[in-house]
């Protein structure tokens, strides 16, 4: 079932016959041509109408108040997370920003299959980190809609832990569920574990390999944000290299390994992130102003989500090496994401639609592979 089908009633809800006939167009020529700029799409929108006519149709359609992320997104993206996570799971929600030239995402996804799946996002009218009211700006609408799970949240150095971790403390004695969080901390902030001793986190003595997790502690001089644990560790030196890099992290989590282990999900946003961009759709290309950035994005969103979900149901089904290499030799995981399988698998259909006339005669010139065309075709017609 592709997206479409399977959101049909939340998608008429909020578009017209022709507006989702227009938005089915565009996913279909982001998969296609891999390029979210405006010019592009509109260079490839196979309507019989004059090219300034097409890119004013979807400079439109990019404007719709209809496309809103609350009203539109936010039921599709509850269904599929809901399917993908029963409700005693723990759902991973995960912090980043990335910025090129003059546009500046702010977003937070949630860690699925060693990537991401994109909730919601903002673009900040300027230039650098965000602060403090943005991201209480970007996290309460979502802590909302999946307040039946219990979270936890990710983020870098940027996101102002202590003040954020405060925020989020005093939201979780409120929730139905336990929100959990673990924030990297700069190496320059204060440390107090008594009221004598107070010291830089950069001054504390390391051991690599050994993660240490303090307890209870007061961070920062200033006063009235409570107490956090820290978790402070260095990756053991490796034969002649030596782990420069310290994590300082601040949690409400209370085991060590768990808190390493949960951060290291944290860089699925980025692997994301590459598919957004030049590994993927090219939005660092677009030069759409914040209203169509967003929808922009939107419509990257729907179109990665629906190949990530694709891509794993092709793994499932066994249809993968026949889209893609399974495994390589020195390769110790699977080279190719969920999210690729997918995208490729679409692609081969359609090339396959494009140019079957060719391959029908290639198929009768050489007949002897015959048994292994009718196998193929059988993957083809269950993947279409």
């Amino acid at each position: 079932m592709d997206f479409f089908s399977a959101h049909q009633s939340q998608v008429e809800k909020y578009l017209t016959k022709s507006q989702i006939l227009t938005l089915q167009l565009l996913i279909w020529l982001l998969q296609i041509q891999k390029d979210v700029r405006i010019e592009r799409l509109a260079s490839y929108l196979p309507m019989p109408i004059l090219y300034e006519s097409r890119r004013k149709k979807i400079q439109r359609f990019l404007v719709l108040s209809s496309l809103s992320l609350s009203l539109f997104w936010f039921p599709i993206i509850k269904l599929i997370v809901e399917k993908e996570f029963k409700s005693e799971k723990r759902l991973i929600l995960i912090l980043d920003r990335t910025q090129w030239s003059d546009n500046n995402v702010f977003m937070i996804s949630v860690m699925w299959r060693k990537r991401a799946l994109p909730i919601y996002w903002l673009i900040l009218e300027k230039k650098g980190s965000s602060n403090i009211r943005e991201q209480i700006a970007l996290i309460r609408p979502v802590l909302k809609l999946f307040s039946d799970y219990e979270v936890v949240i990710l983020g870098d150095r940027e996101f102002h832990g202590v003040e954020l971790s405060y925020w989020l403390k005093q939201k979780n004695k409120k929730a139905k569920k336990a929100i959990y969080f673990a924030f990297r901390e700069k190496d320059n902030i204060y440390l107090k574990r008594n009221k004598k001793n107070l010291e830089r986190l950069k001054d504390l003595k390391l051991i690599p390999g050994v993660k240490v997790l303090y307890n209870k502690v007061n961070i920062t001089k200033q006063k009235g944000f409570g107490r956090f644990n820290l978790l402070v560790y260095q990756k053991r030196n490796y034969r002649h290299y030596q782990e420069k890099d310290t994590w300082f992290i601040l949690t409400n989590l209370n085991n060590a390994s768990e808190v390493v282990e949960l951060y290291k999900k944290r860089y699925a946003i980025e692997a994301m992130f590459r598919d957004y961009k030049s590994g993927g759709y090219n939005l660092e290309g677009s030069k759409a102003n914040i209203l169509r950035l967003t929808n922009l994005i939107l419509l990257i969103a729907i179109a990665y989500t629906s190949a990530s979900l694709k891509g794993k149901s092709f793994k499932n089904k066994g249809h993968q090496k026949y889209i893609t290499r399974l495994r390589e030799a020195q390769r110790k995981y699977r080279r190719h994401s969920d999210f690729r399988v997918g995208l490729y698998g679409q692609n081969w259909v359609i090339a396959w639609d494009s140019c079957v006339f060719l391959v029908e005669k290639l198929m009768v010139i050489n007949r002897h592979k015959l048994k292994y065309y009718q196998q193929g075709l059988k993957v083809l017609a269950a993947i279409s």
